[in-house]
């Protein structure tokens, strides 16, 4: 392999991407690389992948469908955390003891 045309390349497919973020569809490789797994990278990251021949860029489609999956994904995990917190709040002892049912005996 001539380093310098596999450079070359790099630089042709990276200037080529024009957003700084690009969702990529991986190719099946002889290594065990899976087809149609997408992921969002950086361009120079991307270009990597294309000219290494182990993944594409994603359509317009294909990408808005892949950062709407991302975006739902974050919406749920933010609601699960949310829920998860734990909420407490301190009390007086006397509001405690009307919480409980009746006022709290003193020990003697």
């Amino acid at each position: 392999m001539d380093l310098k045309v596999y450079y070359q390349r790099m630089r042709q497919v990276e200037e080529s991407i024009q957003e700084p973020c690009v969702v990529l569809v991986s190719l099946e490789t002889p290594d065990g690389g899976k087809a149609g797994v997408c992921t969002e990278v950086p361009r120079e990251l991307a270009a990597r992948h294309i000219v290494d021949g182990r993944a594409r860029l994603a359509s317009d489609e294909e990408s808005r469908e892949f950062r709407a999956q991302v975006a739902a994904a974050k919406k749920e995990a933010d609601r699960r955390e949310a829920a998860s917190r734990i909420h407490f709040a301190v009390l007086p002892e006397s509001e405690l003891g009307s919480l409980k049912g009746g006022s709290r005996s003193s020990k003697q």
